[in-house]
């Protein structure tokens, strides 16, 4: 069972784990033993996650959920399947995590009477700075 927060927990069985051999630093053990871990998770056909945040988790522009809903997480950083497992499973609980709150809505505002005035100043002195800095003409001419 993976504990989103204390409303929402998954369970395991939602969960599709594929092990294959680890690329990387490892020896022999790397030939021998499947340590890498697959995890993919259907963000649609879960049952325990509100539609809110199912549908912020697919908006999300991340490359490990696919246009079909599915997120695809490898974990291969340990020698341990185990670990990797962990691992996988705590980068989706990252992924999920920021998808529980509602994001901001943006209060319009507006730029106050005194600052436009001052922008429009500015303005005007960087003009008055450009111009003075332009070549000199003979006025005698």
């Amino acid at each position: 069972m993976l504990v989103v927060n204390n409303q929402i927990s998954i369970p395991l069985r939602e969960f599709t784990f594929t092990f294959s051999r680890s690329s990387g630093p490892g020896g022999q053990n790397v030939n021998k033993v499947s340590t890498a871990i697959h995890l993919r998770f259907d963000i649609l056909s879960s049952t325990n996650l509100p539609e809110e945040v199912k549908k912020r988790l697919l908006e999300l522009k991340d490359s490990r959920i696919t246009a079909n809903g599915i997120v695809n997480i490898k974990a291969q950083g340990s020698r341990s399947q185990d670990k990797n497992k962990a691992g996988a499973i705590a980068r989706l609980l990252e992924l999920i995590e920021p998808t529980l709150r509602p994001p901001k809505i943006r209060k319009k505002t507006r730029p106050s009477k005194r600052s436009r005035e001052k922008r429009l100043a500015d303005k005007v002195h960087r003009g008055i700075v450009k111009r003075s800095r332009s070549k000199v003409t003979d006025l005698k001419g």
